[in-house]
């Protein structure tokens, strides 16, 4: 492989990880999951080809590296928020079967 497909193949998976973070914020978790689903084979032609190993790929490992922790982060955001979501629900259900109960 080329230096310019080595790049390309880097700037492919680059894009994929960004459009993944903001599909995670939007909580897009199936649009997240078929990303996930094409960025698998970029991955393995990556570590087979050990790009992210080579010094020259520093600042390309960071910033996949950046993309992957802003998923984690974004994903834990979700995970929070539906959460106190499902909290606030039980505690509706609860007040209305106090209601319920009293009539």
């Amino acid at each position: 492989m080329s230096a310019d497909d080595d790049t390309q193949l880097i700037g492919e998976l680059a894009n994929l990880l960004e459009r993944q973070v903001e599909l995670a914020r939007h909580g897009d978790f199936a649009g997240l999951e078929r990303l996930a689903g094409q960025c698998e084979p970029l991955v393995a032609r990556i570590t087979a080809a050990g790009l992210l190993e080579n010094p020259a790929y520093k600042t390309e490992r960071e910033r996949l590296a950046k993309f992957y922790r802003d998923i984690q982060m974004a994903i834990s955001m979700q995970k929070d928020a539906t959460g106190e979501q499902l909290k606030s629900m039980r505690k509706h259900k609860k007040t209305l079967a106090v209601y319920r109960g009293s009539i």
